[in-house]
């Protein structure tokens, strides 16, 4: 049941691209003063996201090497809720519109296609998944990661 990312034993992990990339990538990081320009959540060792790359909504098996990627286990993400969003999303187109409308404008999505932390934040179950970047995405599965912990432990 649980997959492997750099030898982890985890069923669900956000992985975070921080390597320079392309330009599109460093226009990402300057326009939400991030390290991170993409992301990818990765369930059993498969990645899935929305990618300008692939074309849209799409799984595959990648190396997540730490010097382009952070990886951040998520023992309290539902495996099976998000493999069955990626499942249902899988001939999703990538969501330039919504990205421009969405992150740039602050408007409500045309539903014409999904940016790649939408479909991890959909996939999560997250509400109104179009506000999240990568990196605020990070931020509250780190929180909801330390809050988890926290709760466990008492």
């Amino acid at each position: 049941m649980a997959g492997s990312v750099r030898g982890v034993a985890m069923s669900v992990q956000l992985a975070l691209y921080k390597a320079s990339g392309t330009l599109f990538n460093a226009l990402i990081r300057w326009w939400t003063r991030s390290p991170y320009s993409h992301c990818e959540l990765v369930i059993n060792g498969t990645c899935y996201s929305s990618s300008i790359r692939d074309g849209g909504v799409r799984g595959k098996v990648m190396a997540l090497p730490a010097d382009t990627w952070d990886v951040i286990d998520l023992p309290w993400a539902d495996e099976y809720a998000a493999q069955q969003w990626f499942d249902q999303h899988a001939c999703d187109k990538y969501g330039w519109r919504d990205l421009l409308l969405c992150q740039l404008l602050g408007m409500r999505r045309d539903g014409r296609g999904v940016f790649c932390s939408e479909a991890c934040a959909a996939a999560l179950r997250y509400p109104n998944p179009t506000r999240f970047s990568p990196q605020t995405l990070a931020d509250e599965c780190r929180y909801i990661g330390k809050n988890t912990a926290f709760i466990l432990r008492t």
